[in-house]
């Protein structure tokens, strides 16, 4: 139904240009003189006056450089420009015996910089990736730069991909990669970084990093967890896996562990030993919840506009071809001057109609241009609540850390009392007590390097939440400007047709006298 719509939406707009566009007389009775193809404007228009501001922006290729700043890390000569083109569908190769087997698309990912990570002035290289690779870049960078805000990555989008036509889910995923790209090249930490540099620049299959092969880590940790259960492995904690979230790790007895530490916060009536004391970061934080609930609220008020302006536009071509279909009947089967005159008026309110149509459609595309900003916030909203998911993970495993030395000196501290009651002490208890005190040992120089984690995360959370702050200041202005500015150009330009049609039909109750 939809592609019938569709389809009979185009065979209206093909209609209206072939009655009305050819032989678009003006009053005087000359033909308008169609602009230059290079103007982002129909042969009807000229730009409006208020918007000349926007529209003069536009480049070569028809993007509005007013929406595509320059990046903002490094200094203001620092530039990463990052496009994906070229895709390119390739076989899957599998040790299967079935011809065809599954197949898959690569994109040509070409960048230019000057930063001196990347080479210097002049830079500029291409590598083809396949969308997996950027799910590892991905991970990396949630690996390696916990607490900060990182743009989330496009979706999978299994759903969409089965439904929509597959050049159509192959451009989709193509805009969204470049997209994503871009944001992480204009991060003034993720854009130096040596893994997306990784990424960007070295040729062939992107090699895995041990530290994000989940499925060996989840299965290193299910053949550990019993001899751990059972005393028959010791339980220390290894300070590379400290760094990283539980879930990530090989030790799925501290998963187990920081899971009871997480019921206990939350149902238990002791309070946690290590609690998050930041009240500035926690009022940020509602703030921020609070922020994005209206945001939210926002978005869905400016897609109700869009919609409300793709109607309108529709509508009023409808008209306007409503009228050219009446005129050409008028004028056809006219029998006397006044039928055909009657057409003459028919027609220009046909134009009229058609060219406020046309107004419409350019006024929504503007709008969707300035309006996705706030969409674009709502991914950003995301990226920060992953980065505070950081901070508490981090968080949890300071708690469990601190909860498991008080249980190891508590066990001490009890057989020390049961060992000081037998003469000459007891020795299987005396060895007990020395395997303890060497996992305190293990364990507080584990809760010290997850304590340095936490306050890292902590900073972390804090620069981000600045930089981001001054960024939505001059994002959010440039939007609102851009938007009211063509809001008012496009007003403008609409009253002057109807003011003119208002003009000619003025006559009419002048001459009907």
């Amino acid at each position: 139904m939809m592609n019938q719509d569709h389809v009979l939406r185009a065979s209206q707009d093909d209609e209206m240009e072939s009655l009305v566009l050819h032989d678009d007389n003006d009053s005087s009775g000359n033909s308008q003189q169609p602009q230059s193809p290079k103007s982002p404007f129909n042969s009807f228009l000229d730009p409006p006056s208020y918007a000349e501001a926007i529209f003069t922006s536009f480049d070569s290729n028809g993007h509005d450089q007013t929406l595509e700043p320059s990046p903002r890390s490094g200094s203001e000569s620092d530039y990463i420009q990052i496009m994906v083109s070229d895709p390119q569908e390739e076989q899957e190769l599998t040790n299967s015996l079935v011809p065809g087997g599954t197949t898959y698309h690569t994109y040509l990912i070409t960048t230019r910089t000057n930063k001196p990570e990347f080479g210097g002035v002049g830079s500029e290289f291409s590598v083809r990736r396949r969308f997996r690779e950027v799910v590892t870049l991905s991970e990396r960078l949630s690996e390696a730069y916990r607490g900060y805000v990182i743009p989330v990555r496009p979706e999978k989008s299994s759903v969409e991909r089965k439904v929509m036509q597959k050049e159509e889910f192959v451009e989709q995923r193509r805009v969204a990669l470049e997209k994503y790209l871009k944001k992480l090249g204009s991060h003034p930490v993720i854009g130096k970084s040596e893994e997306l540099k990784l990424f960007l620049e070295v040729q062939g299959k992107l090699p895995l990093m041990r530290s994000t092969d989940v499925a060996s880590r989840m299965l290193d940790g299910a053949v550990r967890l019993p001899r751990q259960l059972f005393g028959a492995e010791p339980v220390a904690v290894d300070l590379n896996d400290v760094v990283q979230p539980a879930k990530s790790g090989r030790d799925l007895l501290r998963i187990f562990k920081e899971l009871k530490q997480s019921v206990t916060n939350d149902w238990g009536a002791a309070k946690p030993l290590v609690v998050e004391e930041d009240k500035d970061f926690m009022e940020k934080k509602d703030k921020l919840m609070e922020f994005e609930q209206q945001l939210s609220n926002v978005s869905q008020q400016a897609e109700s506009l869009v919609k409300f302006q793709q109607d309108m536009g529709e509508t009023m071509g409808e008209l306007g071809l409503a009228f050219v279909k009446l005129t050409k009947f008028e004028t056809e089967e006219a029998l006397f001057e006044t039928q055909r005159v009657r057409a003459g008026d028919m027609r220009n309110v046909a134009t009229a109609a058609v060219k406020s149509s046309r107004l419409y459609r350019e006024l929504n595309t503007q709008t969707i241009k300035h309006l996705d900003k706030l969409h674009e916030y709502l991914g950003t909203m995301l990226a920060i609540n992953n980065a505070f998911s950081d901070r508490s993970s981090a968080l949890l495993t300071v708690q469990t850390l601190s909860s498991e030395l008080a249980s190891l000196h508590l066990r001490i501290e009890k057989l020390e009392v049961a060992s000081s009651r037998i003469f000459g002490g007891d020795k299987s208890r005396m060895r007990k007590i020395e395997e303890l005190k060497e996992a305190v040992r293990v364990t507080e120089s584990a809760k010290n390097c997850a304590d340095r984690e936490y306050e890292r995360i902590k900073e972390n959370n804090r620069s981000e939440l600045e930089r981001i702050d001054k960024e939505r200041q001059t994002d959010f202005q440039s939007m609102l400007r851009g938007f009211v500015v063509n809001q008012a150009g496009y007003a403008e330009k609409m009253a002057a047709v109807w003011e003119k049609l208002a003009e000619e039909t003025a006559t009419y109750s002048r001459d009907s006298s």
